[in-house]
């Protein structure tokens, strides 16, 4: 079994950024940090994601992650690029031997429990649960982790402002994963005070919560 990735150090949220211009970056880890937050997840779903993760990943202090990943080269790319770690919508096991291989934390995503029970069998135990919002939100969870006690959940897709604390609550959820605070409007227009603001409040959002 793996441990908590140890790449993110603990963090109790992930943002997921879709990002259009890599010179935006710098600033917007910087802004991240400055809310408390310490890493985020750089999705594959424009051409300028792998650039920016490889600036963010230059900024003391910051975990700089991928996000989207389905496919090797993908992977390989994000490596290159300076991830720390990577974070897939299913599960593929051959991402996860991959990601090992380039000294990445790999967290797949799982829907079901045959996909839980698919990355037990690769000696995964840290998982994303996604669409987590979709899927049936917490309650969803509750019915899941039943025959699953040692598996730790980062919930993404649907996971709000509104619902972060109770996500980050439930105890077999180690991170939570959203966009809420890294706007891609806010991103483009380099409005790094709003995202430092908005992480600021999410993190204060959690309270107690700990991990």
């Amino acid at each position: 079994m793996s441990g908590a990735p140890a790449s993110l150090g603990g963090q109790r949220i992930v943002p997921v950024v879709v990002i259009d211009d890599a010179a935006q970056a710098v600033g917007l880890a910087e802004a991240l940090l400055a809310g408390g937050i310490g890493c985020a997840e750089f999705t594959l779903r424009t051409p300028a994601a792998l650039d920016a993760l490889a600036a963010a990943s230059a900024v003391p202090g910051f975990v700089a992650g991928v996000g989207t990943v389905i496919t090797p080269a993908q992977l390989h790319a994000a490596a290159d690029a300076g991830a720390r770690f990577a974070v897939a919508p299913g599960f593929d096991e051959e991402i996860v031997t991959l990601g090992a291989d380039r000294g990445l934390d790999v967290v797949p995503g799982v829907a079901t429990p045959t996909d839980v029970s698919r990355a037990l069998r690769a000696g995964v135990d840290h998982v994303k649960l996604y669409p987590a919002g979709a899927l049936g939100g917490t309650a969803y969870l509750d019915a899941l982790v039943g025959p699953f006690p040692g598996v730790r959940f980062l919930p993404s897709g649907g996971v709000s402002a509104a619902s972060a604390a109770a996500w980050a609550a439930h105890p077999s959820v180690f991170a939570i994963s959203g966009s809420w605070m890294v706007p891609r409007d806010a991103i483009a227009a380099g409005d790094f005070g709003r995202i430092a603001e908005l992480s600021r409040a999410a993190v204060d959002s959690l309270g107690g919560v700990k991990r």
